[in-house]
C-alpha cells in the first residue's frame, strides 16, 4: 500500500526536463561532466542532518560546479549550507580546501519539487582520479529524498551543520548511498567531451567492491585519462540497479524507464559527445513487454532504435553495446536466451548505432558461449567481477569514441 501511494505522489510531481547540455567553453578549457550518477525516487528522508558524499571525478579541472537533484520527490528541498573540499580520507577533508558553494549567489538554495539546482563555479582544482568531499545541510524535514541507492562507496551523516568541518569525527553514521547530489562539472583544459555509460546494474556496478572505483565505468575514464590530448574524456555513470529500457520497474529506488530517463540522464550532461549504451537484460529477465506483454526482441530493437533517434537529434554519438550472458543466473531460460541472441544480432549488423562493444564476446565462456566466463563471474552468474569489469573497459576500442 505504501508503494502505491508513493507512486501516486510522485505522478502528480511535474518531473521537468533537464535542458540540453550547454555548449563547450571557448576559454582556458571544455565545460565537461566529470561525475553524475542517475537518480531516482524512494529515498529516506532527512531532518536537521549534514550529509558528506564522496565524488570521485574521473577528469582533472577546475571551477567546478554541483548538480543538486530532487527531480523525483514530492516537497521542495530546504539546504541551508553546502560545502565541498578535497578528501584526506574516509570523512574527513584535507585542512584548508573547503570552499562553500553557492546558488544564485546565495549560500542556500530551496529547490522545487521536480527541479534541480546547478551551482555557481567553486574556484577548486580537481585531478582525475581524485576524491571531493560535498557536504550539505539540511536543516528541516524533507520527507522522501531523490537518491542514488547503490553508490558503492561511502557516505557520512550527522545530526545538525558540519558541512565546515574538516574533521569527519561528528559523522558517526554511514551509508552506501547518495543523497540529493547529482552531478559534478568542470572547466578541463584537456578534455574534449563527456562519455554517459548508460546502463543497469552490470554499469552501476553492482558486486564490484565498495570504495575501489572498479566498475567498468570507472577503468575506461582511467584509460582515457592516460591518453594523450586532446584525446581525454570524461566519463559518468548513468547505470541503476534494476534499470530496464521499455518500462519502469515496480521498486521506486531502479528508476524510471531508459526511454524515460534517456533524455535527461545521457544527454543532459555537460559536455557529452558519446554515449555507449547497455541495457536490456532486465526486460528479458523480467519478461517485461510493453503494457505488461510478453517481450520479443523487437521491442527491445524499437526501444533501442527511440533512444537512437534521441541521440542523434541531439548530435551526441551513440555506442551500443551487446548483453552479456547469464546462464545460471534466475534470468535464464531458453525462450530468454534467444531473445538476447537476436538481439545481440541485431546490434552487431544493423548498423543502427554508430559503433559497436561486443561485450557478449569479450566476457563469455568459451567452453559456453551462454554463461560468463568463470574468471569474470562474480558467483551470481550475471555480474562481473572486478576483474571482469576491467575486461570489459578494456573490450572498448577507445576510437569508437569522438574527442
Amino acid at each position: 500500500m505504501l508503494g502505491a501511494l508513493l507512486v501516486l505522489a510522485l505522478a502528480a510531481v511535474p518531473v521537468r526536463t533537464a535542458s540540453a547540455a550547454p555548449p563547450a567553453s571557448h576559454g582556458p578549457g571544455t565545460r565537461v561532466s566529470a561525475w553524475a550518477p542517475s537518480m531516482t525516487a524512494g529515498g529516506p528522508s532527512f531532518a536537521d542532518r549534514t550529509i558528506r558524499m564522496v565524488v570521485h571525478s574521473s577528469v582533472a579541472g577546475s571551477d567546478i560546479r554541483i548538480t543538486l537533484s530532487n527531480r523525483y520527490s514530492p516537497e521542495p528541498l530546504d539546504v541551508a549550507t553546502v560545502h565541498v573540499a578535497l578528501q584526506a580520507s574516509g570523512g574527513e577533508a584535507k585542512p584548508g580546501t573547503a570552499r562553500t558553494v553557492t546558488f544564485g549567489g546565495s549560500g542556500d538554495v530551496t529547490i522545487p519539487a521536480g527541479d534541480e539546482a546547478v551551482s555557481d563555479t567553486v574556484p577548486i582544482a580537481v585531478e582525475a582520479e581524485q576524491n571531493l568531499l560535498v557536504s550539505l545541510y539540511l536543516p528541516g524535514v524533507t520527507g522522501m529524498s531523490t537518491w542514488h541507492s547503490d553508490a558503492f562507496d561511502t557516505t557520512y551523516t550527522a545530526p545538525g551543520d558540519h558541512t565546515g568541518d574538516d574533521s569527519a569525527a561528528g559523522f558517526a553514521t554511514t551509508t552506501t548511498s547518495w543523497y540529493y547530489l547529482a552531478g559534478l562539472d568542470v572547466l578541463s583544459p584537456k578534455a574534449k567531451g563527456t562519455v554517459v555509460a548508460f546502463g543497469d546494474s552490470i554499469t552501476d556496478g553492482y558486486h564490484s567492491s565498495t570504495g575501489t572505483y572498479t566498475r567498468w565505468p570507472d577503468f575506461l575514464g582511467r584509460r582515457l585519462a592516460a591518453e594523450p590530448h586532446p584525446r581525454r574524456l570524461g566519463v559518468v555513470n548513468a547505470g541503476i540497479g534494476g534499470n530496464r529500457v521499455l518500462t519502469d520497474v515496480p521498486h521506486l529506488w531502479q528508476g524510471v524507464s531508459a526511454l524515460k530517463r534517456f533524455r535527461h540522464d545521457a544527454l543532459g550532461r555537460p559536455g557529452v559527445t558519446n554515449v555507449i549504451l547497455f541495457e536490456g537484460i532486465n526486460d528479458i529477465g523480467n519478461n517485461a513487454g510493453p503494457d505488461g506483454a510478453s517481450l520479443t526482441a523487437q521491442d527491445l530493437i524499437d526501444g533501442y532504435r527511440a533512444l537512437i533517434a534521441q541521440a542523434h537529434a541531439a548530435g551526441v554519438r551513440v555506442i551500443g553495446a551487446t548483453l552479456m550472458p547469464d546462464k545460471g543466473n534466475g534470468y535464464y531460460t531458453p525462450a530468454a536466451e534467444a531473445i538476447r541472441q537476436r538481439v545481440n544480432d541485431w546490434i552487431r549488423t544493423s548498423g543502427a548505432y554508430d559503433g559497436v562493444i561486443d561485450f557478449d564476446r569479450a566476457m563469455s565462456d568459451p567452453a559456453d558461449p551462454s554463461a560468463l566466463n568463470p574468471a569474470y563471474d562474480s558467483g551470481d552468474h550475471i555480474h562481473p567481477n572486478d576483474a571482469g569489469m576491467k575486461a570489459m573497459s578494456e573490450a572498448v576500442d577507445l576510437r569508437l569514441l569522438r574527442h
